[in-house]
């Protein structure tokens, strides 16, 4: 196994605290795996083989641990006598009100429990009535960029330079599983579509019981279709009547946050940087990973410059910021990180061809009255590295930095 030390170092930080830890993301990022390294840390931290207890409930062998009794019957008979007892629980949202049997068993024993899961059932709104004050979430995504480039290079791949790189991880994506080998296109969208309909049939429409899959399926591609670009649940209203698929705001945005909840998409909001307030309408939505456009709509150089947004959204939520798209009179800022204290601005672009379209890039943050730091980042070449105090990067430099 490959470390993920940027979520194992952060989850073994609250190692033997009073808190159920538990790993949210979308279907194949990696959770099995992590909760697999968290093992292993905690075995060369010389805790004993039968002090720690895995169950995967996608696994046949725990068919019958459907409910909250049974899982806490069997485990409580696992437990060791007096000393604490590390418990890893993966794909826990198969076992109905799971939540109560992990309260039961932090309340009634001395227990470490680490669980994962990947569709609503572990969404924050949904555990807090049974664990309010006594969890911890992380989110785990696909392969940063930096964690792509370690797989390539661990099984035996040949790396050009980063820059040469980044097309194509944006075209193959970040899922673990697409880079224990190397598969054609073809090949790697096969098995992306593969979880793309898992997630779409498990956890949304089966989960939901959704009859109408057609008009799920055409939000889902104008989505698809528009990432990077703002709009609202009466844009697609519109676009579906234009179809001749009729469908209302309200029965909209329910399939879009089914989408959210099922972690395939990323709601990004708009703040008002001269209001100072978040704004409730013409949010942008991100995907999970590019490759599920890819795998959907096909291939396109147009998607490009979206989908180079995509991946600097994504790596900014690794890295703990909360993101936003800006609004400034009539301008719009691709994002705004905020974390803590630490604020930074960025534009995103491809490319820059002609002068009126570097004044428009750095113009909008120069237009930005304040100390932050301030980026543009592209993808051709450039001629210096800071434009009136405003940082000039290549997106594969600013993913694989350490400097914010």
């Amino acid at each position: 196994m490959i470390q993920r030390s940027l979520y194992t170092d952060k989850i073994m930080a609250f190692a033997d605290t009073p808190f159920v830890k538990i790993l949210t993301g979308v279907r194949r990022s990696g959770k099995s795996t992590i909760l697999k390294l968290l093992m292993k840390e905690f075995r060369e931290r010389g805790i004993a083989d039968k002090r720690i207890i895995y169950f995967n409930f996608d696994s046949l062998e725990y068919e019958d641990f459907k409910t909250a009794k049974t899982l806490f019957t069997r485990i409580k008979q696992l437990l060791t006598d007096g000393k604490k007892t590390y418990l890893f629980l993966d794909e826990i949202q198969e076992v109905e009100s799971w939540e109560k049997a992990v309260n039961s068993l932090m309340t009634d024993y001395d227990v470490d429990i680490y669980v994962t899961g990947s569709n609503s059932r572990m969404m924050s709104s949904e555990i807090s009535t049974y664990l309010t004050g006594r969890y911890i979430s992380f989110r785990i995504y696909p392969l940063s960029f930096s964690e792509y480039l370690t797989f390539r290079a661990e099984y035996g791949a040949e790396i050009s330079d980063t820059h040469s790189e980044l097309s194509n991880y944006l075209k193959i994506g970040g899922f673990p599983a697409l880079h224990l080998q190397k598969y054609s296109l073809d090949e790697a969208y096969t098995i992306v579509r593969d979880i793309y309909n898992s997630t779409i049939f498990t956890d949304i429409v089966k989960r939901n019981q959704i009859r109408k899959v057609d008009q799920l399926e055409r939000i889902v591609h104008f989505v698809f279709d528009n990432i990077g670009q703002t709009f609202s649940a009466s844009s697609i209203s519109k676009y579906l009547k234009s179809e001749k698929r009729g469908l209302d705001n309200e029965t909209v945005y329910s399939y879009l946050s089914k989408l959210e909840s099922a972690y395939i998409i990323h709601r990004c909001s708009r703040y008002d940087i001269q209001g100072r307030e978040l704004l409730k309408t013409q949010e942008k939505f991100y995907l999970a990973d590019p490759a599920f456009r890819y795998c959907v709509l096909g291939y396109s150089p147009d998607s490009v410059a979206a989908m180079l947004e995509n991946i600097v959204y994504l790596e900014l939520r690794r890295r703990g910021y909360d993101v936003y798209v800006g609004k400034l009179d009539n301008t719009e800022i691709d994002f705004i990180a905020v974390k803590q204290e630490n604020r930074i601005y960025i534009q995103v672009t491809q490319q820059i061809k002609s002068s009126q379209t570097e004044k428009r890039e750095y113009g909008r943050l120069l237009d930005i009255r304040d100390n932050y730091p301030k980026y543009v980042l592209r993808t051709d070449e450039f001629a210096g590295g800071n434009y009136q105090g405003i940082k000039t990067m290549h997106i594969a430099d600013f993913l694989l930095s350490s400097e914010y």
